[in-house]
């Protein structure tokens, strides 16, 4: 059954400006000096992948956004970088792909959305003219009325039914998340040389082809006091601003538990890597990735990390996060994590870190505060362990996140 438009909902706007405010906010990214351009290289791989996936489910608007944002990393931005020349190579068979491929469906998308823009503008334009109509009915009616000693009987015909205007649900505006990958970043460096000469396959298909928090329990979802903390609204769209929802396999926490069960009994911190795939504008985590890594009673350093990226290529995943144990302490984020948190958060805002305590049998899902942690961190200089300040709270349980019991997580150990 159709749906009347929500017009108060709907961008009143001309359907050739809604392309360009697309068009507009898929140029928004900026490339950071300080961060290596490994980083933005890798990301920019990540950002593919996710296009594609929107692509794929004819999510036409995040579609284009992304491919909008990959080319003008790669075009123009990443060409200020003074590491650029480290990585010129690659980059040149990425402007090809750019040229035969991404390009050529950018503007297939473009003509789609403008297609299906003006649809919608006439839709609107109908619609608030049948409101007009009707407006025009209820007061001759009330005149009419009047008239007659209030009794209203005797009012002439009704507005005609051909004004009575109504939507196709297919034509309503799917909602594009504002945010995702505005600060590309990636927290290991991507590796150089022989053994890396080629990137993945794009897959585009065409349109219209075929310091202590409290923490929560390890065997049950976090429970939240949301009037005390920020809401984040669901959105189908980048555009708006939402996160999207990380979906986690029930077992995640007690599997790594076991796998890092050797270091802890040593106290020593054991890490991994969080990597899944997109699917209906949700984050599915589907891997564990355990790299080479030394650890210590409070810190993890990964080693080899262009392991992880060829698990990664192989398998089409993408980064999600990260998670570690405090083998002595409680689950919360130090200043180093706070630091090794912010990269992944940058490149993908709903990047989350899960710290499992086993000594007091306790889990933790933290995101840096987007309205102040993620800024102030990725402007601190410093290394090391060193003091924050505790107010404004720099870190918060992710309230974006879903356990799931009927999904089991996959371990790639790279230690053995």
């Amino acid at each position: 059954m159709a749906k009347a438009v929500n017009n108060m909902g709907m961008s009143i706007v001309e359907p050739h400006e809604r392309i360009r405010f697309l068009s507009n906010y898929g140029n928004i990214i900026e490339v950071d000096a300080n961060v290596p351009v490994t980083r933005y290289y890798r990301s920019g791989t990540e950002m593919l992948r996710m296009a594609n996936v929107y692509l794929a489910e004819g999510n036409h608007e995040n579609a284009f956004i992304l491919y909008m944002k990959y080319m003008t990393l790669f075009i123009e931005k990443l060409r200020s970088h003074p590491e650029y020349p480290k990585i010129k190579s690659e980059v040149k068979e990425i402007n090809k792909r750019i040229k035969d491929e991404i390009m050529p469906t950018t503007e297939k998308l473009r003509a789609k959305l403008l297609d299906r823009y003006q649809k919608e503008y006439e839709q609107f334009l109908a619609n608030k003219e049948a409101e007009k109509a009707r407006e025009l009915e209820r007061e001759r009616k009330k005149r009419a009325a009047v008239t007659e000693g209030g009794s209203g009987r005797g009012v002439g015909s009704y507005i005609p039914t051909n004004l009575h205007v109504q939507i196709d649900p297919s034509m309503q505006p799917s909602a594009p998340d504002v945010g995702l990958l505005d600060k590309v970043v990636y927290p290991n460096d991507f590796p150089t040389g022989a053994n890396r000469s080629n990137l993945p396959s794009s897959g585009l298909l065409l349109p219209g082809d075929a310091d202590k928090e409290g923490a929560k329990s390890i065997s049950k979802p976090p429970s939240f006091d949301r009037s005390q903390k920020p809401q984040f609204e669901r959105s189908d769209s980048l555009l708006a601003g939402s996160l999207r929802t990380v979906m986690i396999p029930g077992n995640t926490m007690d599997v790594f538990l076991q796998l890092a069960q050797s270091n802890t009994t040593k106290n020593i911190e054991t890490c991994g890597i969080l990597a899944g795939h997109l699917a209906q504008n949700h984050l599915f985590i589907t891997h564990i990735i355990i790299p080479k890594q030394q650890g210590t009673p409070d810190s993890c350093n990964t080693m080899h990390e262009e392991e992880i990226f060829d698990v990664q290529d192989q398998q089409n995943l993408i980064t999600l996060g990260w998670i570690h144990t405090h083998p002595s302490q409680t689950a919360f984020l130090s200043s180093v994590d706070l630091h090794t948190h912010c990269s992944y958060q940058m490149m993908m805002p709903e990047a989350i870190a899960i710290v499992c305590a086993p000594k007091y049998k306790t889990t933790g899902f933290f995101i840096l505060t987007p309205n102040y942690g993620l800024d102030y961190i990725a402007q601190c200089r410093q290394t090391g362990f060193h003091p924050h300040p505790n107010e404004p709270r720099l870190f918060m349980e992710a309230q974006h996140i879903q356990l799931d019991s009927q999904r089991k997580i996959e371990v790639v150990d790279l230690r053995r």
